[in-house]
């Protein structure tokens, strides 16, 4: 068992790990858990983040009920795969952005701040098409 965690009013997360699967954190300049590996987060329809990264582009996945980062996300076509709805356990987020590489790029509250989601989204995918 590995556990993830972090400061702050955060939950700590955990899951079964093996050694190879060991939690890695990056200095990605935002508070916690950016940095950290995400949790494999599983929308209340099945979708689970892994499923959605499997094509190599960064995925936001908004909580809120409201969709509030749908007009953010689509300003990045194809480098960002936007998918919301109630997760089974949001940990107490409202909304993660994740890189490619399963790392927490950025995350809000349960009523995410657009303006730094932009600037995380605009840090790690620059907007526009390929």
């Amino acid at each position: 068992m590995i556990r993830l965690g972090w400061a702050g009013s955060r939950q700590t997360a955990s899951k079964s790990s093996t050694a190879s699967n060991a939690s890695l954190r990056y200095e990605l300049g935002g508070e916690p858990p950016s940095g950290h590996n995400a949790p494999d987060f599983r929308l209340a329809g099945g979708t689970r983040l892994g499923d959605l990264l499997r094509d190599g582009r960064g995925v936001a996945l908004d909580f809120s009920a409201d969709a509030h980062l749908h007009e953010v996300a689509r300003r990045y076509g194809d480098r960002i795969r936007y998918a919301a709805g109630p997760a089974r356990d949001d940990l107490g987020f409202g909304a993660v952005l994740v890189r490619p590489d399963g790392i927490i790029a950025w995350a809000g509250s349960h009523v995410p701040d657009r303006s730094s989601f932009e600037q995380a989204s605009r840090r790690w995918f620059r907007p526009g098409n390929r």
